[in-house]
């Protein structure tokens, strides 16, 4: 097969170029070829190491293999880009050794993440497999020198996977990043009623919205998912019937940040989940996504209400990073410690039961033993049954980066201090003795 071309192509139509020969231009010049009489080669049954020419390939009989790290609007775009694959032919399989092609979806919140999905971009060429990249690593900083003359697909063209991997099986390298818009306003990203794989068949990823309105110092997947961009509620009500019909039992709705949805387009968050649960059958669940602080005060009493429908799980994930304003204010969370406390006291008081998830980023420059004093409080005080620690990593590019760094030993102490803390108490010692209903989301 013909090397990979070295110039990076910016989209599929750049393959064939203005200055290419014409068919009847072709026939004409074929008058002036003299054929030459090639040797026969004297060994028999001689072997070659090289691949037939791209031409000769067919598209579409290849088998797969696709990895995607991070949230849960990552996995849903995984979903997709598989289900489109399969429409098409290919063969998606979870041996990554068979496989002829990998498509490596990343996610760039921390550096291990990117650790390992660079290292897989190695060990996949290591194998001579095909690669196509996604997700939010290349999308962000696209010529990243271990990403140069690779194909990438952006966020916002996961609706053209087949293509790119069409043309990277033949032996090219596209790139598509470009950002989809309508009269100049940007749109969410690739349309909802794309096949789909699921990797939990009774589960169903929704990203109401992609982008945030936050401009959070530490963030690198703002970078790639960029501002807020909202689906119409209708489209996303069509999305969750289909998914009934073809046998989920339960919607998840993701996003950057799933409170602040609708802001761009006139509507908000209530208004979509009282559309939702209109159409959730009997034995189905809706569970909300992460929303911040911020985009949740505003609709407390009505989130209240929705949290205790009985189709809808009371579990909101509400990261609070850290308990300390200064940090919080460093970090441009737009929020203090306060408002947290707010919405948490409210939904425990208004919602029996709930469950509130939070994340904690330990070791954020600047942040001083009494900060972290006043985060081992706060869950000391709340006792969160699920808890998110995470230990802090300068993502290249953020504002944070360039800011004093706490000391690693420092931070990788703070991390585990909190661990122990989470670990100490037992969140659900008050539901012994008490019965549930149990629902099942998961087939053997």
């Amino acid at each position: 097969m013909p090397a990979a071309c070295e110039s990076v192509l910016e989209d599929i139509e750049d393959i064939v170029s203005a200055e290419d020969l014409k068919p009847h231009d072709r026939q004409f010049v074929r008058k002036n070829v003299f054929p030459k009489v090639r040797k026969r080669n004297s060994q028999k049954n001689v072997q070659t190491d090289d691949e037939p020419p791209s031409d000769s390939i067919i598209p579409g009989v290849q088998k797969i293999w696709i990895r995607t790290w991070g949230c849960s609007h990552n996995n849903s775009d995984g979903e997709y880009m598989a289900g489109q694959l399969a429409a098409y032919g290919y063969k998606i399989t979870d041996n990554s050794a068979e496989a002829d092609l990998w498509l490596l979806n990343s996610c760039t919140v921390k550096n291990p993440a990117e650790d390992h999905f660079r290292n897989s971009i190695k060990k996949a060429q290591e194998g001579k497999k095909k690669v196509v990249l996604a997700g939010c690593v290349p999308q962000a900083q696209p010529r990243q020198e271990y990403l140069k003359g690779l194909s990438i697909i952006g966020v916002q063209q996961i609706d053209r996977v087949v293509e790119v991997v069409e043309e990277t099986i033949k032996g090219h390298s596209v790139r598509l990043l470009g950002q989809k818009k309508d009269n100049g306003k940007r749109l969410g990203g690739a349309r909802l009623d794309l096949p789909k794989i699921r990797k939990n068949p009774l589960i169903e990823i929704i990203s109401i919205n992609t982008g945030c309105l936050n401009a959070c110092t530490y963030c690198k997947t703002k970078h790639a998912r960029g501002d807020l961009a909202s689906y119409p509620i209708e489209e996303l009500v069509d999305r969750a019937k289909q998914s009934f019909q073809e046998g989920v039992c339960e919607i998840w709705l993701t996003s950057e940040d799933t409170g602040a949805y609708g802001r761009d387009i006139g509507t908000d968050l209530p208004t979509l989940l009282w559309k939702l649960v209109e159409v959730i059958p009997e034995g189905a669940m809706l569970r909300l996504g992460m929303t911040n602080p911020p985009y949740i005060l505003e609709h407390l009493e009505e989130m209240a209400k929705i949290l205790n429908h009985p189709r809808v799980y009371a579990f909101l994930h509400i990261p609070v990073q850290s308990a300390s304003d200064s940090v919080l204010m460093d970090m441009k969370r737009e929020y203090c410690v306060a408002d947290f406390k707010q919405v948490v006291d409210f939904l425990k008081e208004k919602v029996p039961g709930i469950t509130i998830a939070t994340d904690i980023i330990c070791g954020f420059p600047g942040e001083t033993d009494e900060d972290f004093q006043e985060t081992m409080k706060l869950v000391e005080l709340y006792r969160f049954p699920s808890l998110f620690i995470n230990q802090f990593y300068p993502r290249p590019g953020t504002p944070a980066a360039k800011m004093p760094q706490v000391p690693a030993a420092v931070k990788k102490q703070r991390t585990k201090d909190l661990s122990q803390l989470f670990h100490s108490y037992n969140p659900y010692d008050h539901k012994v003795r008490k019965k549930y209903a149990m629902f099942v989301v998961k087939k053997n």
